[in-house]
């Protein structure tokens, strides 16, 4: 039975680049089977509850599949949104990721990981899940993305609102009217309409 369950999370490893506690329990497999292929080097653990397979394809967005395979209930937003977009190519070294307001703020030690609180309407309006080694990233949409970042200028300043907001229209990552759709519901449009009428 052990080696059967150990074949089972090695190929669930290969398969989905990432494994977490919870997907090797919902199979019936007892979790100790994880710690014992870390001990053997057939696993590498990455964080608590979370392992890899040691020949898994690591793309650039590692640490966006990593930080919502540990905290599912996640939306990637802001600056790191910005760069999945592609409308800044200035990498933070942390995670932002979003959670419902009400809802328990996540704890994630071993990784770094900004949280920022939204609302519930903000939080569910303009995400879009994207498959990245294997584990689904809900991550916000361009225009959200622009949106939310006028909405908490404060924490990411100005400057990185101005250039996403010019990125945004020259790369034409989103039409004005889904952008100005978000900046409706984060309630800044009275923020970027200036900037607006200056970059469109």
């Amino acid at each position: 039975m052990e080696t059967s369950n150990t074949s089972l999370v090695l190929s669930l490893a290969q398969e989905q680049g990432l494994v977490r506690t919870r997907d090797v329990r919902a199979r019936g497999i007892p979790h100790t089977t994880l710690g014992r292929l870390v001990e053997r080097g057939d696993l590498i653990r990455v964080a608590r509850g979370l392992y890899m397979h040691p020949d898994a394809d690591v793309t650039e967005h590692h640490s966006l599949a990593q930080a919502s395979a540990r905290f599912p209930d996640g939306v990637i937003c802001l600056l790191s949104a910005l760069v999945f977009h592609g409308l800044s190519d200035e990498a933070p070294f942390e995670v932002w990721m979003a959670y419902e307001r009400g809802r328990t703020r996540p704890q994630v030690n071993e990784l770094p990981i900004r949280r920022v609180a939204f609302s519930s309407k903000h939080f569910h309006f303009g995400v879009q899940i994207h498959r990245i080694e294997g584990v689904d990233v809900p991550i916000t949409t361009a225009a959200k993305t622009v949106a939310d970042c006028f909405k908490f200028r404060g924490r990411v300043g100005l400057e990185p609102c101005l250039a996403a907001l010019k990125d945004y229209r020259r790369q034409q990552a989103g039409t004005l009217g889904e952008l100005l759709k978000a900046a409706e519901v984060c309630r800044v449009a009275n923020v970027i309409k200036p900037y607006l009428e200056v970059v469109w």
